[in-house]
């Protein structure tokens, strides 16, 4: 049986990847920071199934900071796949604290591949990296091959560790590689992400529990793409018989203006009635056209995102349409 490792089980991508593994027949291990929240959150639905818990998915708690814990369940789960999925995710909270997103986004990724590195049977190693790796890119779209120009500490960070997960592949033998992952998303994107954001306030206010939205910069484009799908990328990527990194994108830019006129629309509402600039949300430093080359990914893995941006923004919507009315609305 193939036995896999995620930092980050209980976020979008980690779910999501659990749930692929366990269907393909994996035993999943995952490391938990706040285990009080595990019924209700992302694993809530697994964590029911008495088949699964504790028989083919263990949930361990620890943070991947503790490298002395994190060694010792590595060393007892014995996985072959390990998937660093855990981290620090706000480039613009990045501004703020740069010494923490480099310490928990950054050394900690170095950490547990020394302990990788370690292991008389070391497995399979994917991290988790970010179009923010580029930044401020010389080329549009970006392939594996466009030079790491990060404008934020969250950026730097991650080309830290992503150039890092070259490194221990070449130098030291390891299958450790790197996936670029542009925006992707789905109904399990955290809060603080503006498409989550746009998609709920524009559920609240179709049923009348809110009234304006404040945003910063319309103008921003984003590469969005499936989370599910680039899941299904990262796990392609492990079954090579040579890692390597691939870039995972739709290859096609789509302003906030855009994704806000698409979820407003989808609930019968003119965006313009309700949306409201707030100067205050605007990032000092903002990616300039960060948009994938995904040609080889599909070329070399038969990979691609397969939910449009037009229906991944409904998919965002209805999924917070139907989750508000299941709550009771909030007091006057």
């Amino acid at each position: 049986m193939n036995r896999a490792f995620i930092t980050g089980i209980t976020g979008q991508d980690g779910s999501y990847l659990c749930e692929l593994l366990l269907e393909k027949g994996y035993e999943v291990h995952g490391l938990v920071h706040r285990p009080e929240g595990l019924s209700s959150g992302n694993l809530g639905r697994l964590m029911q199934d008495e088949a699964i818990i504790n028989k083919r998915l263990f949930l361990h708690t620890g943070s991947f900071e503790d490298t002395t814990h994190l060694r010792r369940l590595i060393m007892r789960a014995k996985p072959n796949e390990f998937y660093h999925l855990a981290a620090q995710s706000s480039p613009r909270l990045s501004l703020e604290l740069p010494e923490t997103t480099m310490e928990s986004v950054g050394m900690a990724t170095v950490r547990l591949l020394e302990i990788l590195r370690d292991l008389d049977n070391p497995p399979k190693f994917l991290y988790a990296s970010s179009a923010e790796i580029f930044g401020e890119p010389p080329q549009t779209p970006q392939n594996e091959m466009t030079p790491m120009s990060p404008s934020t500490p969250y950026g730097v960070a991650k080309a830290l560790s992503t150039q890092m997960a070259k490194i221990y592949r070449s130098a030291y033998g390891l299958n450790t590689c790197a996936a670029i992952l542009y925006n992707h998303e789905s109904p399990r994107r955290s809060g603080q992400f503006v498409t989550m954001k746009v998609a709920r306030a524009a559920a609240r206010i179709r049923l009348g529990w809110q009234k304006k939205l404040q945003l910063g910069n319309l103008s921003g484009e984003r590469d969005w793409g499936w989370s599910p799908d680039y899941v299904r990328g990262m796990w392609m990527m492990l079954q090579q018989p040579k890692v390597d990194e691939y870039v995972l994108a739709t290859g096609k830019l789509h302003s906030v203006q855009e994704f806000v006129e698409r979820a407003f629309n989808v609930l019968g509402l003119n965006w313009k009635d309700y949306v409201e600039h707030d100067a205050g949300l605007m990032t000092a430093v903002e990616p300039i056209r960060l948009c994938g080359d995904p040609s080889k990914a599909k070329r070399e893995l038969g990979w691609e995102n397969t939910v449009p941006f037009e229906s991944m923004v409904e998919r965002l919507v209805i999924s917070q349409l139907e989750s508000a009315k299941d709550s009771r609305p909030p007091y006057k």
